[in-house]
């Protein structure tokens, strides 16, 4: 292992982001930390396609090149970056195994899984629970970079992709004046993750009979949840259903046009928490400790035995997520519309 400060004298420096949405938003602090270091030189942050349009908006990270990755040939795609330095913000053996064979000269990242023979320069993980941006950010810091106690993320949606995301909404019979909530019904990690699709249709009926405009977001393979909640609305409700319908950088326009937004523990969350964007995040079995959203949301949960229980489908009940009530969840969001504090399961958490 190198005695010398990692990129120390690095030209180019390569920092391959996390390949989840929620997780690239939650490295943003840390990317931050790193930008701030090399200023006056060369900033590549490389990517999954599914993730690599996040850093064309307004983040810490400002990159000066993005490269996106395809993960049949990303060695070779690193090698031909010219960089001096490799920091891995993945986790995977693999993605050191990539990097070494990248054959660029520094390599950082946590020592785990036997990293450390592939790495030049290594830190350790940090002990007990913390929470995923504090993860990123103690990463940089082991590998000597001059990153804050603590940080939440932040975001600001590009001019360029507001237009896009308001050709799409004025598409969709949504007028400039409208008030939009957004929801994102879906979650990539499981069917535990997502609060009964009958709620979230009942809360957007009582937010329609006061006017407002329900947004649906989220990903291709949320169809059939956005299917169950429009099959369960009173006759002549309206909702407009953009699940699967959206680039990256239109879901990050859309998500900034929201007055109010609500979630389950999934990307568009995290988005939406970075962005500012008052939210009302459910969470059954993920821990809230680890993966909650910045911004001081309001984060609803509820005390049973089992949470968190990070299953991907619940084996018995799935009471994490059937105890929290529509009052609840609505109370939440009609606060975030009027300007003042919910009290609704509150737990105004930073991340």
């Amino acid at each position: 292992m190198s005695a010398h400060p990692f990129a120390a004298d690095a030209a180019r420096l390569i920092v391959r982001a996390p390949n989840w949405l929620g997780d690239a938003v939650m490295a943003l602090p840390a990317l931050g930390a790193v930008r701030r270091a090399f200023a006056g030189r060369t900033l590549i942050v490389a990517a999954a396609s599914l993730v690599a349009p996040l850093f064309e908006e307004g983040t810490a990270a400002a990159p000066d090149e993005i490269l996106v990755i395809d993960r049949d040939r990303e060695a070779g795609q690193l090698r031909a970056a010219r960089a001096d330095a490799l920091l891995l913000l993945t986790n995977s053996f693999g993605s050191a195994w990539i990097a070494r064979r990248s054959g660029i000269p520094e390599r950082g990242g946590y020592r785990t899984s036997g990293r450390g023979l592939l790495l030049t320069h290594a830190a350790s993980r940090p002990k007990g629970r913390v929470h995923q941006v504090e993860y990123y950010l103690a990463l940089v810091r082991g590998l000597g970079f001059d990153a804050p106690a603590a940080a939440s993320p932040e975001l600001r949606a590009s001019p360029a992709s507001l237009a896009k995301a308001d050709a799409l909404l004025s598409a969709a019979g949504v007028a400039p004046s409208a008030t939009i909530v957004g929801f994102a019904p879906g979650a990539a990690y499981g069917q535990a993750k997502r609060w009964p699709p009958q709620r979230v249709a009942q809360v957007i009926a009582a937010l329609a009979r006061d006017g407002v405009t329900a947004v649906l977001v989220g990903a291709r393979a949320d169809r059939e949840t956005a299917r169950a909640i429009e099959s369960t609305l009173p006759q002549g409700t309206r909702v407009v259903d953009l699940i699967g319908r959206t680039s990256l950088r239109e879901l990050v326009g859309v998500v900034a046009r929201c007055a109010a937004f609500v979630s389950n523990d999934s990307g568009a969350m995290h988005v939406a928490a970075a962005a500012g964007v008052p939210l009302t995040a459910i969470f059954g079995p993920t821990d809230e400790r680890a993966t909650g959203p910045g911004g001081g949301a309001d984060v609803i949960l509820r005390p049973v035995f089992c949470r968190p229980c990070m299953l991907r489908d619940c084996p018995i009940d799935h009471r994490c997520m059937k105890r929290i009530d529509v009052d609840s969840v609505l109370h939440s969001v009609t606060a975030h519309l009027a300007g003042g504090p919910s009290g609704a399961g509150r737990t105004g958490r930073r991340a």
